[in-house]
């Protein structure tokens, strides 16, 4: 049994891809500033920094494979918190390809972005382009295997505010609203959480060693429709939606592709979740963290007996 150490795999993506490691059979060790909420019994958890080059080097020590989702994950963060978003995802970065280096590990693979084709996304798409060139130097040098993973729109289950799905949903069910800061035909392809770790697992194989993988969902949506689903899912006829075009945004419109980075492959499962299924999903996930109260039971959100069905 080969042992992976997952960097930041107490998050939103982590943790997900920590749950398809092990499902697959792999022994996973999750390494975080906080214990993970969806810690297994088949998994080990270490507290840990990035940042500490000694804890980094201990827990790679014995690893086979390892990832990296640690860091400054949100962009709008990483714009007002530059140099804070050197140290974590640059100097962070480089003290676990050190150890990996150091220690010969099978494999490391890297959560990258979108962003880094393009001139938007601030200093987390700065972060990011630097990551992909210290592990393509790494490898000239020191002959270090990687698979360099660039996720594109996240959505789904354990996400939080940071994410725009969740973002959206939350602002809807709390404040009878939904606002984007830019057009509404900017352009997105989402892919759900699940897939994205399901295929984070498949480039493991040797036939993804040395590449990079675009994993982006199968089907461009437009914000305005993104929101106008989000009102009908939700049912509530009273939600306004509002744009901002006209507001300071470090997202990109309508595409990435405006810088080039070294080629990338696009990477799809075979069968994928359904748009509209996840969006009701995280819905339901949005519900609960504004009701815990409430308790959810054969898929549809319920309050105790005697108080009768609760939809959102």
């Amino acid at each position: 049994m080969k042992t992976v150490v997952v960097f930041g795999g107490a998050g939103f993506l982590g943790s997900h891809v920590c749950d398809k490691l092990s499902d697959a059979g792999y022994k996973v060790t999750i390494f975080d500033k906080i214990e993970s909420s969806y810690l297994r019994a088949d998994q080990n958890m270490v507290i840990g920094d990035i940042l500490s080059p000694d804890e980094v080097n201990k827990v790679v020590k014995d690893a086979d494979i390892v990832f990296n989702f640690a860091g400054l994950a949100d962009l709008d963060k990483a714009t007002n918190n530059p140099v804070d978003t050197v140290r974590s995802n640059i100097l962070g970065n480089t003290y676990i390809l050190e150890a990996c280096t150091k220690e010969k590990i099978e494999r490391f693979a890297f959560a990258s972005s979108v962003y880094v084709y393009s001139n938007s996304g601030g200093f987390y798409r700065c972060s990011k382009q630097a990551c992909e060139l210290y592990i393509e130097n790494y490898h000239a040098c020191y002959d270090l295997q990687y698979t360099i993973l660039r996720y594109g729109s996240l959505y789904g289950p354990r996400s939080d505010v940071s994410n725009g799905i969740y973002r959206f949903i939350n602002q809807a069910l709390t404040e009878n609203k939904l606002i984007f800061k830019g057009r509404p035909n900017a352009l997105r392809e989402f892919i759900h959480v699940e897939d994205a770790a399901e295929c984070s697992v498949e480039i493991l194989k040797p036939q993804y060693a040395n590449q990079h993988i675009i994993l982006t969902g199968n089907q461009l949506h437009s914000i305005d429709q993104l929101l106008i689903m989000i009102k009908e899912t939700i049912n509530d006829n009273d939600i306004q939606i509002e744009y901002d075009s006209k507001a300071s945004d470090a997202h990109y419109e309508m595409t990435p592709y405006t810088f080039s980075p070294k080629y990338g492959k696009k990477m799809s499962p075979q069968l994928h979740r359904d748009f509209g299924q996840g969006l009701l999903q995280v819905i339901e996930d949005v519900y609960n963290d504004l009701h815990p109260e409430e308790h959810k039971q054969y898929g549809l959100l319920v309050q105790d007996k005697e108080k009768g069905t609760k939809n959102p």
